[in-house]
């Protein structure tokens, strides 16, 4: 069965950084677009970053733009998400999704992670 495996949270200073990985099995990783996610407490899960099938193109939410960088590596099934200049409204939970096409919302990912905890101290 699919699983991705989110790894590389933790407690980072503000103005830190972080790099999650999030490893793919199960399935044929290149033919999915993959995203970031990430939910904090009592807040709904919100849309972090996407990388279409190839690696191409990208998307980013406005409040991570110029500071995180999604990317893939398709012969090592996974994706990263370079994360700098963290600041502590980052910290939550990271989940990594997989998806047929690329998209924002949450409803459009099959395939979920079990989540990672990033934690920014100020």
């Amino acid at each position: 069965q699919v699983q991705l495996v989110e790894s590389g949270g933790g407690l980072v200073q503000a103005g830190g950084t972080l790099r999650l990985s999030c490893a793919a099995s199960g399935m044929t990783f290149s033919r999915y677009v993959m995203g970031w996610f990430r939910q904090a407490p009592g807040k709904e899960r919100e849309f972090v970053a996407a990388i279409t099938m190839s690696g191409i193109r990208t998307v980013y939410a406005d409040s991570v733009k110029g500071r995180f960088t999604i990317s893939r590596d398709n012969a090592k099934n996974t994706v990263y998400l370079q994360m700098n200049s963290l600041k502590p409204e980052d910290a939550a939970v990271y989940y990594c999704a997989a998806a047929a096409f690329l998209g924002s919302r949450p409803t459009e990912y099959s395939y979920w992670g079990q989540g990672t905890q990033v934690t920014v101290s100020s």
